[in-house]
This record gives C-alpha cells, structure tokens and sequence, in this order.
C-alpha cells in the first residue's frame, strides 16, 4: 500500500461554509430564517449570503482580514456566519453587552478592518471607534438597520460607510466563493466572555468548526429540519456551532432580537419549535415563570455551562423541556463532552434522573479523549465521584491558539498533548464526569477543599430562592470560608427570610464545614450576556467585607 497517499481529490480542505450550497439545494423551498414577520428561505439565504461575500470582496478584504460584528440574534448575523468566511475573511462576533472601552480593546487587537453595527449599538461602537489612536486607523463601518425600517438618516448621524442591506442589493450572487487553501486556515476568532479586563482572542480553524459542527449534532441527536429558537448568544462561541449546524439538516432558525420567558412560550407555541439551547440561567428563568403551563409538545433544551441544580432540571422536564446537559468552552468550539443519557435510566426515580443529568457526563463522538487528572502529577484521579482533579481535553475541534499571546496558547496547550481546561472535576466508576468548579473558584477551608457548585446546588432546593452563587471570604482562622449570594423569586422578596434561615437550612443538607457563614440577599446577581453569574464581581464584593473570625465549623 506505499503507493495509496493523499490527493487532490481525497483532501480538500474540510469547511462548515460547504453547509450551505447543500441546503440551498436539498432544502432550498423550505424556510432558512424567521424574525417577526419577515422569513427567507434556503434557496434565498444562500444567495444573500453570496452577494454580501461578494461585496466584501470588492472592498479589498479576503485571507487574513478580520471582519467584526456586533449584532443580536437577528438574520444578518446569521447570514454573516457565512458571508465573513466566504469572501475568505476571518470571522469576528463581539459580545453585544461590552462597553466602548472593551470593544475598542477588542477591535484594535483584532486588527478589524470591517464592523458590521446593528442599530442598538451604533453609539456604542462610534464611541469605541473615537478611542483609536490618531496613529492608527479606524475599520469601515457597516450598519444594519432593523428589518423594514430606513436606515439613510442614521447613517449620516453617525457616518457610517456602508449598509447592509445595499451591500446585499449590490452583491452577484454568481460570485464564487473563496474556499480555504488549508483546513487548517482560520476561520473565526473569538473573544472570551469579558469578565476580566483583558479578554483572550481564541482562534479557530475551519477543520476544526467542521468537527464540532457535526459532533455536536450527533451528540444532541439533532434530527433533519428541526425548529431551532435562538436563545442561545450567536456571538457566545458562534452559537455552540449551531449556526452552520441547523444548515446542515435543514433546520428553520426562529431568531430573538430580546427575550424573556414569556416570548420564548410565545415562540414555542407560534412556531413549534422543537430544539433550543441556553444556559441554566435560561433553564432557572423558564421554569419559575409564574404563567408557565406544559408545552404542547416537548422540546429539546440543551444547557452548558455550571451543573444546573438537579431542582431546576425537574422544574424543567416536568414543564416538557427535555434537557440534555453538555460541557465546552470558547476554546472546544462548542459542546465536546454530554451527559449521553442510557435508557434504563428512564426507569429511575425522577430526582435521581435529574441527578445523573446534571453530570456533564463523556466525550463526544468526535472527542479524542476526555480525562480529570491530577494536574501536578498528570495522573488520572480515582473515579470514585470525590477526588478532586483538573479536566483535560484532547481533539480536533480545539482551537488553534490565543491570538497574539503565545504564553497563555502554551499555558494551556502543554506538551504532553492536554489542553488543560481550568475547571475542576470529578470522574465517576462508570466514566461520567461532572464539574464540581472552576479553579479559581474552589473554596479552601482548613485544607478541606469547597465545591462552590456543589453548595449552590443545596441553595437551589430551598424555595424562596431564585439564584444563588458562592464564593470565599477571607477568614481570620480558617482561610476562608463559604460566602452565599442569592436572589429571591419575586412572590418571596416580601417575606422575613433572613440569613439564618439560609444558613440552618444548608446545615441539614452539608456538613457543616461546607455551610456558607454569610449570606447575602441581591435583587439580581451579577451576569455576562451569556447567562452567566461574575463569580468575580462578587469576589471582589466578599474580600471588600473584610475577613470573618469563624473558629466553630457550626
């Protein structure tokens, strides 16, 4: 077999942008995208898609560049998933919910030569721009007006170059779009949540968008045509991969510019959705809305981020929310390990169903190899469901690197083959893992390491409480200790629950050294765009209360 070796034709370049010449002609009647009472369909996505490519390209970009959006969950930042990439640029999604500063932080190491502006953010994309350095020099501003309306006027307001919808008209849709000369080109670039002051820019390959675009499918059991509800931030790791996913099979993509739980019942029942993704935040929202009444048919909810609390996930599935529980960061691209559910399961109790769904549970299909290991030691914990390690990743949806920061690239890219994830972990006998923590958000106490998970998972049981999330206060004697803040529901906000009360009900559930020693009542808890709770804001909070002096582990 030495004469059998790669060719031309067995090895061209593995891309997601393929998705949608197949769509437009397997699926090109059918509808593509959905927003108030505006729809197009396959056939029509494909062809917008290829006229804006086309007009990017006349305006000199192409490999290399990097093109920016920033834009809500509407059709023209679906439809830029596609056009970006096809005129050859590097695609940019940027947090709709950062200030100026960030963003101008966040264009300037970019290198953005080109920003699409939604309406919503064309102030706060000029004042990003107005902190450039007269040295160097400002991206061509796109703007995208909400559908159906004139755009001219804002246009000359804040002078913007270009408009979306022009760019569209002017576009050939006979353009032959620009194919990557490796796999292994960039295809998009994604900045980290914001919750530090120094985001990290993760790069992502196109091989490697192709692998988890497909695996995350498989993993979720994805069937063709779904109704897909967009809830999940398209920016936030470019929508776990769905937007060229639903492309794939066909799917009808239901898109949200805003939304609480009302509008999404309202858009369960007005378009029958059948799949939708959002993090426990959402899960939390759905389930305590007071006017909430069984769907009419279930729907598929697959969450990420922390564990939900095992009493929100049987909120949820009783409503009709089927919840499948996946685990993955910016730098995987989308979800790389999921709580694969077995059908004898089915026949457990209902609460220790919830409990086995809240585990991350194993490696997708598509993952090479999924571990919790001791991170000094690089040896593989016990798997026993207790012993504490650092979750370790190996496979070809990992990203490339961080832009321009080959220190942190190879903090956590090592050389012995492990990406090294940051969150804590355990691994069970029967090798389901579940997150127990972030790193940095594990509480010592005495020596004796705290789940800040583990005891939100317990606040989450009692009824008045809405959120909850824990970190450490310092402590005179025992280092630190647990710190608990929660939110109420809002039928509950006028009753005389004190902090006590918290306090004795998580005694009769923990031992006592994992018992928060304070408690704090919020209106809301602090949250990035995506849902999820800045444990480091409310650090920060713990450490300005000073040091407790608690020598009783109550």
């Amino acid at each position: 077999m030495d004469d059998l070796f790669p060719r031309a034709a067995n090895s061209s370049p593995l891309t997601p942008l393929g998705f949608l010449d197949r769509a437009a002609v397997v699926y090109g009647d059918c509808l593509s995208l959905v927003y108030g009472d505006t729809t197009y369909t396959w056939l029509e996505t494909r062809d917008r898609c290829l006229k804006l490519a086309s007009s990017i390209s006349r305006l000199g970009l192409g490999r290399g560049d990097v093109v920016s959006v920033i834009a809500p969950n509407i059709p023209a930042m679906y439809e830029l998933h596609f056009a970006i990439p096809m005129a050859g640029a590097i695609l940019n999604t940027i947090n709709t919910r950062l200030d100026a500063r960030t963003i101008s932080v966040i264009l300037r190491h970019s290198e953005s030569k080109l920003v699409f502006v939604d309406y919503e953010s064309s102030s706060v994309v000029s004042d990003a721009v107005s902190m450039f350095p007269t040295s160097t020099k400002a991206p061509l501003l796109v703007f995208i007006a909400d559908l159906g309306s004139e755009d001219s006027p804002a246009l000359s307001a804040i002078d913007f170059h270009f408009s979306y919808e022009k760019m569209v008209q002017n576009g050939d849709v006979d353009f032959k779009w620009i194919r990557p000369k490796s796999e292994w080109d960039p295809l998009t670039l994604n900045y980290t949540s914001g919750t530090t002051s120094a985001p990290k820019g993760v790069v992502h390959s196109h091989r490697g968008t192709f692998i988890v675009t497909l695996d995350s499918l498989v993993g979720w059991s994805v069937p063709k045509q779904p109704v897909y509800l967009w809830t999940l931030p398209m920016f936030h790791a470019n929508g776990w991969s769905y937007t060229w996913g639903m492309t794939s099979v066909g799917g009808t993509n239901i898109c949200l510019r805003k939304f609480d739980a009302r509008t999404i019942y309202s858009a369960i029942n007005r378009h029958g959705v059948t799949h939708m993704c959002g993090s426990p935040v959402v899960l939390n929202m759905l389930s305590s809305y007071p006017e909430a009444k069984a769907l009419n048919s279930p729907v598929q909810l697959l969450t990420g981020g922390a564990p939900p609390p095992a009493a929100v996930l049987l909120k949820a599935e009783s409503m009709g929310f089927l919840v499948t529980h996946g685990y993955g960061l910016t730098e995987t691209g989308g979800v790389t390990v999921s709580c694969a559910w077995k059908l004898k399961w089915n026949h457990l109790p209902a609460t220790e169903m919830a409990r086995l769904k809240a585990r991350q549970g194993v490696k997708t299909v598509g993952m090479t190899e999924v571990d919790v290991i001791d991170p000094e030691s690089g040896v593989s914990v016990k798997r026993d469901g207790t012993s504490l390690g650092e979750i370790v990743l190996r496979g070809g949806c990992l990203m490339l690197g961080y832009l321009k920061d080959p220190e942190a690239t190879a903090k956590c890219m090592r050389e012995d083959g492990w990406f090294y994830t940051g969150d804590v972990g355990v691994m069970y006998p029967d090798g389901y893992l579940e997150i127990k923590d972030r790193s940095k958000d594990v509480i010592i106490s005495g020596g004796e390491n705290i789940s800040s998970v583990e005891v939100e998972s317990i606040l989450y049981t009692h009824p008045l409480i809405n959120e909850s999330a824990v970190v450490a206060r310092p402590d005179e004697y025992w280092g630190e200790t647990p710190c608990a803040f929660v939110s109420l529901h809002e039928d509950s906000k006028r009753r005389e629950l004190k902090d006590k009360d918290i306090i004795e009900f998580c005694r009769s559930k923990l031992a006592h050294y994992m018992v928060p020693k304070t408690v704090v009542f919020m209106e809301e808890l602090p949250k990035t765009s995506t849902g999820k709770i800045q444990k480091f804001v409310l650090r920060e909070r713990a450490k300005k209360m000073g040091s407790t002096n608690t020598r009783s582990r109550m």
